[in-house]
């Protein structure tokens, strides 16, 4: 079975062949994948695989309302949690991040109405033939990373924001002999 070559560990296969690139369409699994990829910068996948369920349980799974009332005792509680990036910048990132996450729900009625019209609704469909002719930015992710930094988001560059669109399936960048990729591009 050919895989995205990536893929080459048992986290990082069951990943790849349960969620990358799958459209994901509800507000708590964007927000998750927004603190995730801001979490990842600078460090492996893999690490922020490996902390995944420790994510959860310090970040209240990840429920944007619950977030965003996150204060002072609970920032050194999360300071101190080694299963998480311990790293100030960003966990005051996830907070905030949470508290504009809400008002774009506000604005628009739901984040995901908001960021999936960074690609028309749809999922752009790209024909990858090796993980080398995957870009780190795009304009949609340009467009996307300056309007979150424009609404109070932060650690949204434009390579975190396309990392992002890969996750919940807003592009599709599974190379076209992966197994995955036809079964995505079919959702």
């Amino acid at each position: 079975m050919t895989r995205c070559d990536w893929a080459t560990t048992e986290l990082g296969i069951a990943y790849h062949d349960e969620e990358w690139g799958v459209p994901r369409h509800d507000d708590r699994v964007l927000f998750e994948f927004l603190v995730l990829e801001g979490a990842q910068a600078g460090l492996s996948w893999e690490t922020i695989l490996r902390k995944r369920a420790a994510y959860r349980a310090a970040f209240a799974n990840f429920d944007p309302l619950k977030v965003a009332a996150f204060g002072a005792r609970d920032v050194r509680r999360l300071m101190a949690d080694e299963g998480i990036v311990r790293n100030r910048l960003k966990v005051a990132s996830a907070i905030a991040n949470a508290r504009a996450f809400l008002a774009v729900q506000a604005e628009f009625g739901s984040f995901d109405k908001y960021v999936w019209g960074f690609v028309g609704g749809r999922s752009v469909q790209n024909r990858r033939r090796a993980m080398k002719d995957v870009p780190a930015r795009t304009p949609e992710s340009d467009a996307m990373s300056k309007d979150l930094q424009k609404r109070g988001f932060t650690f949204v560059g434009s390579t975190i924001c396309y990392a992002f669109m890969q996750a919940v399936g807003m592009v599709n960048d599974h190379t076209v002999d992966c197994f995955r990729y036809r079964q995505i591009k079919g959702q």
